[in-house]
């Protein structure tokens, strides 16, 4: 088979995640309500929960987020490095940091009042009767002076390895500066750095190939151990956040990304489908974020300079779907206990959780912190959460892929304002080059 009759990446994760969720289907109808079938096959006989959903199905699925997950500190801290070394100013790092902060900030706001504006619409929680057992532990949320005081590693390397991405990102950023000032001693372990850099990028392009397999694994263990029965009776809920979640990842998103860069919205989501796959297939931004700094830099033309900082950044600190998230759960709850917020509830809401998305960055269970935090400021009781809890699981996908999205489209603006934008590279569709790599290679 020649190489041009190979698949692409996006073909072959599609086909995974589709074969995935139908043999997440066949064997949640096969199991029904038994804890284990066994699956004669002569001679001996394979229990199909214990070897396929619980062994081969989680071992091949944590063995591709594990895979991932293996990249994200080297990767950061190498290319941050690399980025801020080749600042011929330092004092541009302000100017960055400022930029990237003020626009994860906004559009975090922005979607928060989305989510609460297409709730207020649709009113998702009327009829819905909390159950007499709904419980939940709200765990505390830092405070401001912690959170300041934690993103300064006392011991970098136990930052690295306990993959605290805030302390991580600080550490690269004084390396880069301290690198650059360090005359011919840092331009000779720049180019150390830069080197590296491209190993650990190649190791990305080499872990693409295992993508397919890895999200087949995860998407049939989901969808077999999913309870239907439970979206089904938050189906509004649900829909709801769905709803307010395409509408920030496409129309807001497009909006801005028009206005600040002049580039077409339409190109730059098309050059979005890969990361975005990877994105829902994981659930998680730091694991993504190998795809979409590769995405940032060689596919849509920001330079390494500005997405090595503005992309881990995005990762950390970007919620957006999780204020989404926030926004609408927020109304859902009030409704279901028959609770009447004010618009100055609402204004606080909006304030509360695009503030918290910066003052819990790095934290675990970040999304269910920032949501009692953001509950326990207009009065409504965190045992609401135990509600929506069964059902978060599918949205932390979806809204995993808008906050990648959001990451690439603020970094390619900041990269336009500050000169550093590759608009050859974003302008040609064909130039996703890079992605042929990925494809496998045709036998002799």
């Amino acid at each position: 088979m020649s190489s041009k009759g190979s698949l692409s990446l996006t073909s072959r994760i599609m086909i995974g995640m589709g074969l995935g969720i139908a043999t997440g289907f066949l064997f949640k109808t096969i199991l029904g309500g038994e804890q284990e079938l066994l699956l004669n096959l002569g001679l001996f006989a394979l229990p199909i929960k214990g070897f396929f959903v619980d062994g081969l199905f989680h071992i091949g699925g944590q063995i591709f987020i594990a895979s991932l997950k293996m990249l994200v500190v080297p990767l950061v801290f190498v290319s941050l490095v690399c980025g801020t070394c080749s600042l011929s100013d330092p004092k541009t790092l302000g100017r960055l940091g400022g930029k990237s902060l003020l626009l994860y900030l906004s559009t975090t706001a922005i979607a928060i009042t989305v989510a609460i504006t297409v709730a207020l619409l649709v009113n998702p929680g009327e009829g819905i009767t909390l159950p007499s057992d709904a419980s939940f532990d709200a765990k505390q949320a830092p405070t401001l002076a912690q959170v300041i005081i934690g993103m300064f590693p006392t011991n970098p390397i136990d930052a690295m390895a306990s993959g605290n991405m805030l302390q991580v990102i600080v550490f690269a950023l004084l390396f880069g500066v301290a690198m650059a000032l360090s005359g011919e001693a840092g331009q000779r372990l720049s180019a150390v750095f830069e080197d590296l850099n491209n190993v650990i990028l190649k190791l990305v392009t080499l872990l693409m190939n295992i993508a397919p397999y890895g999200v087949f694994c995860l998407m049939a263990k989901l969808f077999t151990t999913i309870e239907f029965g439970l979206i089904l009776s938050l189906a509004k809920y649900f829909g709801v956040v769905l709803v307010a979640l395409a509408i920030h990842g496409l129309v807001n998103y497009s909006i801005i990304f028009k206005v600040f860069t002049g580039l077409s919205p339409v190109k730059f989501l098309a050059q979005m489908k890969d990361t975005c796959l990877f994105a829902f297939s994981t659930s998680s931004s730091s694991a993504t974020m190998p795809v979409t700094l590769e995405t940032a830099t060689k596919k849509l033309g920001a330079s390494n300079s500005v997405a090595s900082f503005t992309v881990p950044l995005g990762a950390t600190i970007n919620m957006d779907g999780t204020a989404i998230m926030q926004g609408c759960a927020t109304v859902f709850i009030a409704q279901v206990f028959g609770v009447d917020l004010t618009i100055s509830d609402y204004l606080m809401v909006i304030l509360t959780a695009t503030l918290a998305s910066v003052g819990t960055a790095g934290v675990p269970g970040v999304g269910l912190i920032m949501l009692a935090m953001v509950l326990n400021q207009v009065g409504l009781p965190v045992e609401g959460i135990a509600i929506i809890i069964g059902v978060d699981r599918l949205l932390d996908m979806t809204r995993t892929a808008v906050n990648v999205t959001g990451d690439c489209m603020v970094t390619l603006v900041v990269a336009k304002s500050e000169g550093q934008l590759d608009e050859a590279v974003f302008n040609d569709l064909e130039s996703a080059k890079e992605l042929e790599e990925y494809k496998p290679k045709a036998r002799s």
